[in-house]
């Protein structure tokens, strides 16, 4: 049998077929536009990933006997807010999760509603990205959209509908909306009320390996598909790259390194951040997780080498930084290119250079954006240590961790080894993962991560290089402090 794992990504959908040994067979990658329609926003049109899945199931299967098919399951981008009318039509486009024109609902929520308040109702505070200050923000500046709300749903749960005309949503994705009491998984009546929504607009909930229903009969026919393959509920992105990883059940841990950058720390029981720097959501295997998230992490190379640099080779802008250069860097890179999260929450922060000097090369401010991202995701590391929580090893992946060189500056910055998966492909496999566990072909999601994940290789730290890049650790954890205040000043 044949299970199709989708990876709802910001940029493009990738999907991934695999069979019941979870060899990857085929793997097809569908683009759609991004919009930027002020600065700090950023938006999608839903119907841009319907067409983009639904034109790409069929090129998935080519070749293959899609009678086979027996699950789908979708990863996908978290926070989205997607909203469909009564008669199922997409009212506006999704406002993103690393969108950041909400900073007033995310002040009146942490500082009026209060934090206290929101982390005993939800286990998390407001962040810019989340999904309930953008209902706020939709209500005071498009009320007549708002009125017209008829289904909330995140980006995967849109394509789940689509495929299925179920209403669905599984835990891990809505813990990340600020709606979801994330300890006993049930949508939170008072967070409802206070976004003026009402229960019968919330998606069901469903654990993310749960079967949601089947393929839609005429749209199975129209993909080439049998009317009786199940979708699961799926699960946001970090927690299927999770499961991908076969991060799961207690103390495992995965970064990621996509567009976005997270640390991911797993765990059998429900736990809290009592600072709410590290985010507590529900996971795809049926427990919990801390997360930290970055809302800037490859994607700031991509900016720098295609935007500033102009140039898509970006092995070659790193071949002239030499192990003898790493830990000696005199510029500094703040990756606040979309404002961050995790652990600041500071909507007003801003990509930041600093050190720069006459001597200052192409390559050391490539190598800057390298460590500056690394440095980032230390920051959210740090927190977690403070809780107690011991992480000796983790997982990695995403785009950014196919260079060996960032991989190298990533297990020095943190000081751990990183394990590489045999199979890395993020939130698709562990969407299809999640599919063989709905069907029935593993009895848990644990089981499915000890048969099918391998480790292909680790990146051990250097003792050397690991100190002086503690040294250097020390002074970029200066800069934004200083910068704080003037990044609020030029905004």
């Amino acid at each position: 049998m044949y299970y199709i794992g989708i990876d709802l990504g910001t940029s493009a959908v990738k999907l991934l077929l695999v069979d019941e040994n979870g060899g990857i067979c085929n793997e097809v990658t569908r683009e759609y536009p991004l919009e930027f329609p002020k600065s700090g926003w950023s938006q999608q049109a839903p119907e841009d990933w319907k067409k983009a899945v639904l034109e790409g199931i069929p090129a998935l299967l080519s070749g293959f006997d899609a009678s086979q098919v027996a699950g789908i399951g979708c990863g996908g981008q978290m926070h989205g807010l997607v909203v469909l009318d009564d008669l199922d039509q997409v009212i506006r486009p999704a406002i993103l999760w690393n969108d950041g024109r909400t900073a007033v609902e995310v002040d009146y929520l942490n500082n009026e509603v209060g934090k206290e308040k929101l982390s005993a109702l939800t286990a998390n505070i407001a962040f810019a990205g989340f999904t309930a200050p953008k209902l706020l923000w939709m209500r005071k500046n498009e009320p007549e959209n708002f009125a017209k709300i008829a289904k909330i749903m995140l980006p995967k749960d849109y394509i789940n509908y689509v495929l299925t005309g179920v209403h669905c949503c599984d835990y891990s994705d809505a813990s990340g909306m600020l709606l979801l009491d994330v300890e006993h998984k049930r949508w939170s009546a008072e967070m409802l009320d206070i976004c003026g929504v009402k229960p019968e607009q919330m998606p069901k909930l469903f654990e993310s390996y749960e079967v949601v229903g089947t393929v839609r009969p005429e749209l199975a026919r129209s993909l080439g598909l049998s009317d009786h393959v199940q979708v699961v509920a799926g699960a946001g992105d970090n927690a299927a790259a999770a499961v991908g990883t076969g991060v799961v059940g207690e103390g495992g841990c995965n970064i990621s390194l996509g567009t976005s950058g997270t640390l991911f720390i797993s765990s059998k029981r429900f736990g809290v951040d009592p600072n709410n720097a590290l985010h507590a959501f529900a996971h795809a295997d049926g427990g919990w997780h801390l997360m930290g998230c970055m809302l800037s992490a490859a994607s700031c190379n991509k900016w720098l080498c295609d935007d500033i640099l102009k140039t898509t080779d970006y092995a070659a802008e790193q071949k002239d930084i030499t192990a003898e250069r790493l830990g000696r860097n005199h510029v500094y890179f703040l990756p606040y290119l979309m404002g961050e999260r995790s652990p600041i929450n500071d909507t007003n922060a801003r990509g930041t250079f600093i050190g720069m000097t006459m001597d200052t090369t192409r390559s050391d401010l490539v190598q800057a954006v390298l460590e500056g991202v690394a440095f980032a995701i230390r920051d959210s590391f740090e927190v977690a240590r403070s809780l107690g929580l011991d992480i000796p090893s983790s997982k990695l992946c995403g785009g950014g961790s196919r260079s060996p060189l960032w991989r190298t500056i990533f297990a020095n910055v943190l000081g751990i080894p990183l394990e590489l998966p045999k199979t890395e492909q993020g939130p698709g496999y562990g969407g299809a993962m999640l599919a063989m566990v709905g069907c029935g072909l593993f009895e848990s999601v644990q089981a499915a991560a000890d048969a099918l994940v391998e480790v292909a290789s680790v990146v051990e730290p250097d003792l050397e290089l690991t100190a002086r890049y503690e040294a250097r650790y020390r002074q970029y954890r200066t800069i934004y402090p200083a910068l704080k205040p003037v990044f609020a000043r030029f905004l």
